[in-house]
């Protein structure tokens, strides 16, 4: 094991502009608000959708079933959790079975939104269910009554940083996250 530093941006939306309209879903797709009920349904799309990624080295717990299943729990027990901002996106295939593909949850922050861990399987990705997610999530931190919020991006996620550009983020500030990581 050594230690890495990973550069990460923080982005920033102020809530109070004009976001792009999200657009619908695409059939076969719904969007499930936050229950506790749905934890391991969370946790399972945030394994699927972050395992084979480079967060997964930034993050372990995202490498790991057990990892994001206490990831969620976490997440969810906080004071800050803000449920209207939670939200899974589930499939239905053509054989009728209900898969769990994606995940964004809320946290408030010093007055903030703070989007945690957006995430959609590899396979469903480029059908603007990413920009779908997050659009409900700002939607939820609005209703809470925040009116800004942030998410952190790690600098080689170029497809990520340019989803969170086209819905209004900024560039705010360039932080480090170090990790162990194995063969360094």
């Amino acid at each position: 094991m050594g230690l890495t530093y990973f550069k990460r941006f923080r982005m920033d939306c102020d809530l109070r502009e004009a976001l792009p309209a999200a657009r619908p879903l695409p059939s076969g797709y719904e969007l499930v608000p936050f229950s506790q009920d749905l934890i391991r349904q969370h946790a399972i799309a945030k394994y699927e959708s972050f395992r084979h990624e480079l967060d997964a080295n930034v993050f372990p717990c995202l490498g790991r079933r057990d990892g994001c299943l206490r990831l969620m729990r976490e997440i969810a027990s906080r004071p800050t959790f803000v449920p209207e901002s939670t939200w899974l996106l589930r499939h239905r295939d053509q054989r009728g079975r209900i898969e769990s593909i994606g995940t964004i949850q809320g946290l408030q922050s010093e007055g903030w939104g703070a989007i945690q861990n957006l995430g959609v399987q590899q396979s469903h990705r480029g059908l603007g269910l990413g920009s779908i997610l997050l659009m409900k999530a700002a939607a939820g931190f609005w209703n809470a009554g925040l009116q800004k919020i942030h998410l952190e991006v790690t600098t080689e996620n170029t497809a990520a940083i340019r989803l969170y550009e086209r819905l209004g983020f900024k560039r705010a500030q360039v932080v480090y996250k170090a990790a162990d990581v194995a063969g360094v």
